[in-house]
């Protein structure tokens, strides 16, 4: 037959055959060389010392607060025992009724002076000239004798306070007409009046005296 031929296996020894390695030889890592150059040019920069979180700042800012709130509770504390004290001074119903009581006696005796010290509501030790107040009280004088012989304080009806020292007072008073009076009045009646009081330096002051039912004095 005209053609290659497979060869004949029978027909005596073959020489050595190449075929390829069933799988890749075993590659295994090459050790580190030595003396690479370094990616970061020159000399490295020294570590970075990050600072230590300090604790005194902490431990005064504690203290700051402790000695704060301290003070404000003693504050509380003096504030209201000096509330205490005020409202032990302050006025009252039994300090007004004494006050306009012997603001309303000097009236009636005609004591000019005592008139003068209520009628300048604390400012009377310190003025240097005082014969127009002394006159002027004794004006008021005269003026409250035209119409009344006596007066006594009988009631307090209200007591406002403006301040644990200063108050407006509504008071009645029984009142004995005087003598010759232009008034048809019974021989005593009770009458209202209005009194603005102040309490300073262990006195109580009338600054000021309205009856009701008359004029000013």
């Amino acid at each position: 037959m005209a053609g290659p031929y497979p060869p004949d296996y029978g027909a005596g020894p073959v020489g050595p055959q190449m075929y390829p390695a069933p799988f890749p030889p075993q590659s295994f890592p090459e050790p580190y060389p030595d003396n690479v150059g370094s990616a970061y040019p020159g000399m490295l920069p020294p570590p970075v010392q990050y600072p230590r979180k300090r604790r005194w700042p902490l431990i005064a800012g504690a203290l700051l607060a402790v000695v704060v709130v301290g003070g404000l509770v003693a504050a509380i504390i003096l504030a209201g025992r000096n509330g205490n004290d005020g409202r032990s001074n302050a006025l009252s119903d039994a300090s007004a009724k004494a006050a306009i009581q012997e603001y309303l006696d000097a009236l009636t005796n005609g004591d000019d002076e005592i008139v003068a010290r209520h009628a300048l509501c604390g400012l009377f030790d310190d003025v240097k000239e005082r014969r127009s107040d002394l006159a002027l009280a004794g004006l008021s004088g005269d003026a409250f004798r035209d119409q009344y012989s006596r007066a006594e304080v009988t009631s307090i009806d209200k007591l406002v306070l403006w301040s644990p020292h200063q108050a407006q007072v509504l008071f009645t008073m029984r009142v004995v007409p005087a003598s010759g009076s232009s008034r048809d009045q019974p021989p005593t009646e009770d009458e209202q009046a209005v009194a603005q009081i102040l309490t300073q330096d262990n006195e109580t002051l009338v600054c000021s005296y309205l009856p009701r039912t008359a004029g000013q004095y």
